[in-house]
């Protein structure tokens, strides 16, 4: 049913987290992320791992790996959105 909705690799990861009964599953696409709520998993993007990576000082900064991501990866990221990580990682 996943396959109806989402692409192979968002599909596979839920079905995978579900399988392990994971406690997290990474997802940044929003219809994804939606799926993998529903199937009562905890969500978190790519963003979501910088902030935990600050947090626990393995980096030092949030905006300097955005940027990477968006220059390196071509990853969108909604100015909306980045005005949010940035006031949540304090920069």
């Amino acid at each position: 049913m996943l396959l109806l909705h989402l692409h192979a690799g968002e599909a596979e990861a839920i079905a995978l987290a579900i399988d392990l009964q994971s406690d997290l599953v990474l997802i940044d696409e929003q219809q994804g992320r939606q799926y993998a709520a529903q199937a009562g998993l905890s969500v978190s993007g790519v963003l979501g791992v910088l902030l935990r990576a600050k947090a626990s000082e393995a980096i030092q900064a949030v905006g300097p790996e955005m940027e990477k991501l968006r220059r390196k990866a071509r990853f969108f990221i909604a100015p909306s959105l980045e005005a949010r990580v940035l006031n949540a990682a304090g920069e």
